[in-house]
């Protein structure tokens, strides 16, 4: 009996048989191309929409008044990114990869638009209105040039090229740190206010892990866990507000613990379209723009390993990297889009809606469309949509402990593909990892301590240029990992390809070797043939 890789042995007797290699997944209720019926897919998709609520809440209620702005402009920035968020997760579901990936804000660009926040140019501004609009135009023409990398390296085939020399194993550090890199966003979050996080992560493990197997129900509950978890806290959480219990509390804990401290009910205006340019014309500084473009190739990164996770939580195969190549391009169609109606942040696939699939079993691309209808419908009709979004932010952390874990954990379902017992591969594996962890921590608590980063010269746009690329977990992890697999006696050797699990990719390398691959990844309205590259 043979014991290579991927190897099933015939059971004899007692004998223990390793699992199969899959490359789909299995047990997934409905895969890309096999939507719910409709009422399902509606409540499917409004609960993909409160999970991206989070991020797209978080970031513009940070920055926002950092830049000067009231609750008034934090509402409509907030809109905005809702807005442009579901245009964008349309075009990638349409045209991009079409896999079920939601687009949605992202925190690599955090760095570069304190930066921009901070830059002399507008210290000297006394009215805080004023000082809003020229800091968010100034966002606004970083992203616009940010933009551009993405788009030329994704229309132009030049990711296909990078792409087709990652294997499995470069692979694992690089989707596993993309969710579990983002553990300061999980139980941290949830201490904020740990009398309404906790009851929320409890609640979600019980109804999603353990009460479907009581109840002998798994589809209710395993499906729409996250509604009813969040209703049952945030009225729960309600009842805590209006009750008086935090009437004495300090103001940090009030601000996380209670549901009307958001300001976004007030702010916002019941009907508003948002439109390009709405802030006034963006304004070009050169160095920022180069931060920023750092910022939107690390997004480019970490959102590679996200589609490559959501392909597996959908039971889709491989992407091919012609299609990867064609995801990016449109990803940066989207950082074009955000920069065009100045959301004050940049786009990258959403890590929590990819866990979100896996929680469900559900990777339906209709779901996903449903739910970009409903981030247009909110952001349009802005009082409602507020509503949703004044969700205290520790129970978006809760969920985050489990749908980042989820994200994380389909990292870790690739390493079925490769040679365990080889100590080549198990090399690289902890070296890639453990540096993809320590490098950002150091440089992290290096800024925390000095507030600024090890690398601090004159010209502040290369400080945020070095300190955004190594402040990401996926992109120090992906990138040794690459690094290695493709150079430690990757070449001429039979045995060390099979080690890294080439050969199960083989046939998703060109578009037409698998028939499954154009049943999930081909264009609508025959667009396949303006993209000769597919």
């Amino acid at each position: 009996m043979a014991h290579g890789v991927g190897t099933v042995l015939v059971t004899k007797g007692d004998e223990l048989v390793p699992h199969p290699v899959k490359n789909q997944l299995p047990n997934v209720s409905y895969c890309i191309t096999s939507p719910p019926p409709w009422p399902e897919a509606i409540l499917l998709g409004f609960q993909h929409y409160i999970v991206m609520l989070g991020t797209i809440t978080i970031i513009p209620s940070a920055l926002v008044p950092q830049m000067g702005g009231s609750n008034d402009d934090k509402a409509r920035v907030i809109q905005t990114a809702l807005f442009v968020s579901g245009i964008n997760t349309l075009l990638q579901t349409l045209f991009g990869t079409r896999l079920p990936a939601v687009i949605g804000s992202s925190y690599s660009y955090v760095v570069p638009t304190i930066s921009i926040i901070l830059a002399s140019r507008y210290r000297n501004i006394s009215d805080p209105q004023e000082r809003f609009a020229r800091v968010i135009r100034g966002t606004q023409g970083a992203l616009i040039v940010a933009s551009s990398i993405q788009i030329i390296i994704g229309f132009s085939g030049l990711w296909r090229y990078a792409v087709r020399r990652l294997s499995p194993l470069a692979a694992v550090p690089l989707i596993t740190l993309v969710g579990l890199g983002l553990y300061e966003l999980g139980f941290p979050g949830v201490a904020e206010c740990i009398e309404i996080g906790l009851p929320q992560l409890l609640l979600l493990v019980f109804l999603s892990q353990y009460l479907p197997h009581l109840l002998h129900k798994k589809q209710l509950f395993h499906r729409l866990s996250v509604i009813f978890s969040v209703a049952i806290v945030w009225f729960y959480a309600f009842v805590l507000t209006i009750g008086g219990a935090y009437k004495n509390a300090h103001q940090k804990t009030q601000l996380h613990c209670r549901t009307d401290q958001s300001g976004l009910v007030g702010g916002s205006p019941w009907i508003r379209i948002p439109y390009p340019f709405q802030w006034g014309l963006p304004t070009f500084d050169a160095g920022e723009a180069f931060a920023m473009m750092v910022s939107a190739l690390v997004a480019l990164v970490e959102s590679t390993g996200v589609f490559i996770a959501i392909s597996r939580y959908a039971s889709a195969t491989m992407l091919p990297p012609s299609v990867l190549s064609r995801g990016i391009g449109w990803l940066g169609i989207g950082t074009l889009v955000d920069g065009l109606f100045g959301t004050g942040n940049g786009s990258s696939v959403s890590v929590e809606n990819a866990g979100l699939l896996g929680l469900t079993r559900i990777g339906s691309r209709r779901v996903v469309q449903i739910s970009a209808g409903f981030m247009i419908f909110f952001s349009i009709l802005g009082k409602f949509g507020a509503i949703f979004a004044s969700i205290p932010a520790p129970i978006f952390a809760a969920i985050y402990c489990l749908l980042f874990a989820y994200t994380g954990a389909a990292g870790l379902g690739f390493l079925q593909f490769c040679n365990l017992n080889s100590f080549r591969t198990m090399f690289i594996l902890g070296f890639s990892i453990f540096l993809g962890l320590s490098v950002p921590q150091y440089f992290n608590e290096y800024t925390s301590v000095a507030g600024y980063g090890p690398v601090h010269t004159q010209s502040r746009w290369f400080n945020d240029m070095v300190n955004v690329f190594f402040s990401s977990e996926p992109l120090v992890a992906g990138l040794v990992a690459f690094f290695l697999d493709n150079t430690l006696q990757a070449h001429g050797d039979p045995t060390v390809r099979r080690d890294r699990g080439l050969h199960w990719w083989d046939k998703f390398r060109s578009f037409k070797t698998d028939s499954r691959t154009e049943e999930f990844y081909s264009l609508p309205f025959g667009l396949n043939k303006l993209f000769p590259s597919v």
